[in-house]
């Protein structure tokens, strides 16, 4: 287990201010689209009348119109199509690495703090859980109040355990009673069948799958006799760093890396993947503009 406190950064959200409005005025907003829709029925806001039909609701009627045409006519709202919003962030002990100051894991959880204070700007529900082996699953809410909650308890979360990302989506899926918008944090760095199987099981609904690799995982730089440590096993490996031994990992990093992409495509997933280096704002943008919501 690791006790570190993973901090977030006070100005984080004052950039993330930032960051919306310059969201919201490139690509109209972080969550537009087809998410609202004009049709009769119960709502918030009358946006027009159209002439009444046999089987409207008579409640839909407006009689001061009828007082002034002598006709009927039933008002239109505009119903909030709200999508909830699960944040699935990996925190096993794999996710504790950083060859910098960095770990994947504080990344994850700056990238998991930015979707969810994107959706606050909706005022959508919203649920950040934790897995490894085991998941703490998170109740949806609204508000920036319950993400400064969140933010707080992922800051001093205990890392621990084994990427389980099958048995765990499996029980996070008896969990989401509709359709929802379904976006999980992870390296990833699991048994390729596992992962596939989890996306099928979220394919229904709308699925983002974004990758968190520490730049020395993305391009392996050491060489020679070095020790390698299993975070989630804590096995120590001595071995020698060869050329055709860093080739061979990059070749079987990227076929996994391009599995999971092709398997996201058969979804229709999407799926990304940053290095813990790249600045946090870059890769918000990249999701967020290569997507409509």
């Amino acid at each position: 287990m690791n006790n570190k406190k993973h901090t977030i950064d006070v100005d984080f959200f004052r950039q993330l201010d930032r960051f919306t409005f310059m969201v919201r005025k490139k690509v109209s907003t972080a969550y537009a689209g087809s998410r609202r829709s004009i049709h009769s029925g119960r709502g918030l806001d009358t946006v027009g009348y159209r002439e009444y039909n046999q089987g409207d609701e008579l409640k839909s009627i407006d009689w001061k119109a009828y007082a002034r045409s002598e006709k009927l006519y039933v008002r239109q709202f505009e119903e909030d199509k709200s999508l909830t919003t699960h944040i699935l962030l990996d925190a096993s002990n794999s996710m504790d690495y950083a060859s910098e100051d960095t770990t994947k894991f504080e990344y994850a959880t700056m990238l998991a703090a930015g979707f969810a204070y994107l959706v606050t700007k909706d005022n959508d529900k919203f649920a950040i859980s934790t897995f490894s082996d085991e998941i703490n699953i998170s109740k949806a809410r609204r508000g920036r109040k319950y993400l400064l909650q969140t933010i707080e308890r992922l800051e001093s979360l205990n890392l621990g355990g084994k990427t389980g990302i099958d048995e765990i989506t499996t029980q996070y899926g008896k969990a989401i009673k509709s359709r929802s918008l379904i976006i999980i944090i992870s390296d990833f760095l699991d048994d390729f069948t596992a992962i596939e199987s989890a996306i099928n099981r979220f394919s229904y609904h709308d699925l983002i799958l974004v990758q968190v690799l520490d730049p020395t995982e993305r391009n392996l730089k050491v060489h020679g006799h070095s020790k390698l440590i299993d975070l989630e096993t804590q096995v120590n490996l001595d071995t020698y760093i060869s050329d055709s031994f860093k080739e061979e990992y990059q070749d079987q990093l990227e076929a996994h890396i391009n599995k999971i992409s092709d398997a996201c495509s058969r979804a229709g997933a999407e799926f990304y993947t940053f290095t813990s280096d790249i600045p946090i704002f870059d890769a918000f943008l990249n999701t967020i503009s290569r997507r409509r919501w």
